[in-house]
């Protein structure tokens, strides 16, 4: 079992496969001629089963696939293959412009539950954020799961004054389809150009949304990020996630692996700890993997708490969000 010194027991981990995405979001990786890994610093897919096996072993059940984009990776379909092998929940999270090319893989693997990243519902703003013209793309690929029975999750990174205006056309798709939308709190990473004006609070969500709607508050699960809604009668519902207003640390049961197979005990750690290194080295990884957990800070890495107002970005001590993996 995997628990730290506040006693909080992990049993997610999250996989970044590939630094690499198709899409270049401003809040991710706004550099057009961004440089990537070198494939010889990622891990391989035996290693990346290998390091995998060695967490289920201290108790890991559900693991989510991550990127960059991880369906640009070129192994994708044998990675998800080998790891639906192992006994745990798997899962991923795609910008959705591949998953017409893997969706007999995803069922193969008994993948019932997939997270879409889609920061509008407006074309030409797509264009804007991603630099690419996929929309019609990614948005045929989400009916497609629907139509194909998996359960949606759809990942909105909200920020004032961009998409802020958008989200009750969100909460509207949910009307007559089984989708379930998130929005996320805009967060501080390396060369996002976070500013705290431009984070749409939890709580101006929900007005927003009473301003329209009769809701309800669902019953929350154990170490759940997104507090969730459903408004009367529709078919899906609507989630915050609210890292900067009202963080969810102290049930947090999240671990993290990089594409260089770093372990991160918190997406906002300072301190990572070299898996893959250690692997090729044939040393031991148990010790290393409790090492980093024990030393996983309270709450948001140790690097910031209290008012949001009060951070200043450039204090922070990370990698952007596509080396971390999302």
């Amino acid at each position: 079992m995997l628990q730290d010194n506040f006693n909080r027991i992990h049993d997610y981990l999250r996989i970044s496969l590939t630094d690499v995405c198709n899409f270049r979001c401003q809040y991710c990786i706004p550099d057009e001629d961004a440089q990537f890994m070198p494939n010889s610093h990622l891990m391989q897919l035996d290693e990346i089963v290998g390091i995998a096996t060695q967490f289920v072993n201290l108790g890991i059940k559900k693991i989510r696939l991550t990127g960059g984009e991880p369906l640009a990776r070129k192994d994708a379909a044998d990675i998800i293959h080998a790891l639906s092998k192992l006994p745990v929940k798997l899962t991923l999270t795609t910008n959705g412009s591949r998953i017409h090319e893997f969706i007999d893989v995803f069922k193969a693997a008994k993948m019932r539950s997939i997270n879409v990243s889609l920061d509008t519902l407006d074309s030409t703003k797509f264009h804007q954020i991603t630099k690419r013209n996929q929309y019609t793309q990614v948005i045929n690929n989400i009916n497609l799961l629907i139509n194909h029975g998996f359960h949606v999750k759809l990942n909105m990174v909200v920020m004032r004054g961009f998409n802020d205006n958008e989200i009750l056309n969100f909460i509207d798709w949910t009307k007559d389809l089984p989708i379930h939308v998130r929005f996320i709190e805009f967060m501080p990473f390396t060369g996002n150009q976070w500013d705290n004006e431009k984070v749409f609070t939890f709580q101006e969500i929900l007005t927003l949304a009473s301003s329209k709607y009769q809701y309800a508050k669902l019953r929350e699960e154990p170490n759940e990020t997104a507090k969730s809604f459903q408004v009367n009668g529709y078919q899906g519902t609507f989630a915050v996630i609210s890292t900067m207003t009202a963080p969810f640390c102290h049930t947090c049961n999240r671990l993290r692996l990089t594409a260089d197979g770093k372990m991160k005990n918190c997406l906002f750690s300072k301190g990572e700890v070299g898996l893959l290194e250690a692997l090729r080295a044939g040393e031991n990884l148990t010790p290393l993997i409790k090492l980093c957990l024990n030393n996983k800070a309270k709450a948001l890495g140790g690097q910031f708490e209290g008012d949001y107002h009060q951070i200043d970005p450039q204090a922070i001590s990370n990698r952007s969000m596509i080396k971390i993996g999302g």
